[in-house]
């Protein structure tokens, strides 16, 4: 790998690591929020008692605990750049007794794995994140069985996923926040449609599907919402590094303001697009 894709890399994984307490402090939430994206990829990956499936970017072991109830005749392997996260999902296995299912930290770019290994192969919300997006498609096909099946999510939109976009404006509004250079890792980085598909089918990936999915996501108050954010959102939480503490009690309250106007029934409900991509070897 290049140097700068190394750089990348190396980043993104002090950044996962760093947020792995808040990812587990709020994990119940965050699992809840995304289990329609790990369903979608599920039902595209028609799982079979006996499949040996990889997981990508398991993070604190979703979609990957819900695949291994679904193999009980088979194996999982739960794989993630971030040590530290998949700590925290192991954890949750040895409490639940989870056995059919392996952690490995492994770089999505060079596959700990031999080719054809694997029938199924799963990724949530992983591939913004990846250093050179087309090399993890490449790997993920090069472990693929003939005839197997691999699926992800990735973020829609920005316009259709006011759960992230709330926050960053208001942090706009009050610090100067600079665009991150074309291509660099983050939410959106998928959210053209196509874009996913494209990468698959060089892999070699053929009958390639992409569908979106919307919904919602409830936050009992517009304070849980700030402290989620402020746990597990590293954008948010480098932004507010940057400014003074008038600043950040400005942002704060300007944020309240804006979230107590959507309040439905004493909840915050938000709304959130992502998009689900499929294809066979």
């Amino acid at each position: 790998m290049e140097a700068q894709l190394e750089t990348i890399r190396d980043q993104q994984k002090e950044t996962w690591n760093k947020f792995s307490g808040g990812w587990k402090k709020w994990n119940e939430f965050t699992m809840d929020f995304l289990k329609p994206m790990g369903d979608a990829i599920i039902q595209a990956l028609d799982i079979q008692s006996n499949d040996v499936v990889l997981d990508i970017a398991s993070g604190t072991g979703e979609p990957a605990f819900t695949i291994a109830e679904m193999v009980n005749q088979g194996e999982v392997f739960a794989t993630d750049v971030a040590d530290k996260m998949l700590e925290v999902a192991r954890e949750f296995a040895d409490e639940h007794d989870i056995e059919n299912i392996e952690f490995k930290v492994a770089d999505v770019s060079d596959l700990p794995f031999e080719d054809n290994f694997f029938d199924k192969i799963s990724c949530r919300m992983g591939f913004m994140f990846f250093p050179d997006m087309q090399l993890a498609a490449n790997e993920m096909f090069r472990v693929c069985k003939e005839d197997g099946k691999a699926a992800t999510s990735v973020w829609g939109v920005p316009e259709n996923n006011n759960w992230t976009t709330t926050i960053m404006k208001a942090l706009s509004n009050n610090i100067e926040m600079p665009p991150p250079p074309a291509g660099a890792p983050g939410m959106f980085r998928c959210a053209k449609p196509g874009l996913i598909k494209e990468l698959f089918e060089t892999a070699g990936f053929k009958n390639v599907k992409e569908e979106i999915i919307n919904g919602e996501v409830n936050y009992d108050s517009s304070d849980q919402y700030w402290q989620i954010m402020t746990d597990v959102a590293a954008p948010v939480v480098g932004a507010l590094g940057k400014a003074d503490e008038t600043t950040k009690q400005k942002i704060k309250d300007e944020l309240y303001a804006i979230c107590n106007n959507k309040l439905t029934d004493g909840r915050l409900v938000m709304n959130f697009a992502s998009i689900i991509i499929n294809g066979e070897k």
